[in-house]
């Protein structure tokens, strides 16, 4: 089969489409054709050799897809050759094939593209897993998203609100719009204004409870500031990096303040299936609705590959960045 493979650690010019060794599924399954697949700042990380994929996933980038199954294991109950599916990966989805476990992959909607479907799979999961999982997000509540334009960001604004919480997040001035058109209740500009004024303002001193961030060190003392009593954080990314020069830990007893970090693609096959089932028994009547959608940015040919992850990297993306598998 072809894939994009990665000649040395490097640029975005270091990819190429060469030829790979087609996949075998197992007995729990489903070879899937690859119409589609979508970029994850894990893909730009193992591209540079700063993230190797996990013990036995495949070397080729790509964590979710969305195509036609062509063989399904002997095992597999829940889907046949010729169904439409789509769901999270360790790796390979920028390929013209690759496997994924029957119990991770979820039905295409009749009313979504590939390349919708595409967009899902990793930034809807980090977003319900960081919500409800370890959020413990309930109605009623208020929740500070950052980076809302972001694909996990779009993602967990639409969560947030089919889960009836008040939403405020932090963008950059030409991506608040969007935040607000897909449910947010306040959008900050974080490059003109001090968010945590922004939001003790907005909410008349008493915080908000749940805090999704992936800035981490910069964030930290006002991400505390910001919560409330028995507030909760939760740190899927450390971009701005991973150090605070002085913190009043006091605050976090006071407050009774939960901190918790959390990546996905680590987590055990176990922790994936049911976070995948979980998810979309919640979310498949809303796409199904149209009330959550995926974000899609642009759409590349996977021809264009490189482009994807420069345009990526200059961070100007709102919602997801798709590769088309021809």
């Amino acid at each position: 089969m072809k894939a994009i493979l990665v000649k040395e650690p490097g640029g975005p010019e270091q990819l190429y489409i060469g030829e790979y060794e087609k996949p075998l599924p197992n007995p729990y399954e489903l070879l899937v054709r690859v119409h589609a697949t979508a970029l994850n700042r894990a893909d730009t990380l193992q591209r540079q050799g700063k993230y190797p994929p996990p013990k036995g996933a495949s070397p080729i980038l790509g964590l979710e897809i969305a195509g036609e199954v062509v063989e399904a294991g002997i095992s597999c109950k829940q889907f046949k050759k010729g169904d439409k599916v789509f769901g999270l990966l360790p790796g390979g989805g920028y390929a013209e094939y690759a496997i994924i476990h029957e119990e991770m992959a979820m039905p295409v909607p009749e009313n979504l593209s590939m390349e919708e479907a595409a967009a899902i799979p990793e930034v809807f999961l980090t977003a319900y897993q960081a919500l409800v999982w370890l959020g413990r997000l309930h109605p009623g509540e208020r929740a500070l998203i950052h980076a809302g334009a972001s694909g996990v960001g779009t993602a967990a604004i639409q969560l947030a609100r089919a889960l009836q919480a008040e939403v405020l997040v932090t963008a950059s001035e030409q991506k608040l719009q969007a935040c607000l058109d897909l449910g947010a209740n306040k959008a900050i500009n974080y490059k003109e204004a001090d968010f945590q004024d922004v939001v003790l303002a907005h909410t008349n001193s008493e915080g908000v409870d749940v805090i999704v961030d992936f800035i981490a060190g910069p964030y930290f003392k006002p991400n505390i500031e910001c919560l409330r009593l028995d507030g909760r954080l939760v740190l899927l990314a450390s971009l701005g990096g991973g150090k605070v020069d002085e913190l009043d830990l006091r605050k976090i007893l006071m407050k009774r303040l939960h901190i918790m970090g959390s990546t996905l693609r680590s987590r055990t096959l176990g922790y994936q299936m049911k976070l995948t089932e979980e998810m979309w028994r919640f979310a498949k009547p809303h796409f199904v609705s149209g009330q959550i959608k995926p974000v899609i940015d642009t759409v590349f040919d996977w021809q264009q590959a490189a482009d994807a992850h420069r345009y990526m990297e200059e961070n100007k993306n709102i919602g997801k960045i798709v590769l088309r598998i021809s």
